[in-house]
């Protein structure tokens, strides 16, 4: 297995099924054209994307920069392989050598296979909180 950062369009879309719906075009380029935006794309030996993470960088005046894991895919037939703590592992190394001070995620409280991943890669739970969000699509 090897990961990549991916920069092209057309890697996004070859590693499609890894998303949870087809890429957008346009969001796709935004995306990759942000340089605090980061995916990585993960390959099995027949160079077949089997797993995928987002990053995204955001800083704030007084904390300074940390990464936000903002996705985590892994291809069914390559589950259970280490692909996905392998994955946040170089998320975090890349966020390292971008100077940021930290890294988190939040998931559902009953996604077992999310936990465990981020567990095995070395996350530590802090604390349960509450998500709110805006529907800002509504008309």
């Amino acid at each position: 297995m090897r990961i990549e950062r991916v920069t092209e369009e057309a890697e996004v879309h070859r590693a499609a099924d890894l998303f949870d719906a087809p890429p957008i075009e346009a969001a796709t380029r935004r995306f990759l054209a942000d340089p605090t935006h980061h995916l990585l794309l993960a390959y099995d030996d027949a160079d077949r994307p089997v797993g995928m993470i987002t990053g995204v960088e955001t800083t704030h005046p007084d904390k300074g920069t940390e990464m936000l894991v903002y996705e985590l895919g892994v291809a069914p037939v390559a589950r259970l392989q280490g692909i996905g703590a392998a994955l946040v592992d170089a998320l975090a190394e890349l966020a390292r050598g971008r100077g940021c001070y930290g890294m988190w995620v939040a998931t559902e409280n009953d996604n077992k296979a999310a936990l465990a991943t981020y567990r095995r890669a070395g996350a530590l739970e802090e604390m349960t909180f509450t998500l709110l969000s805006w529907d800002l699509n509504q008309d």
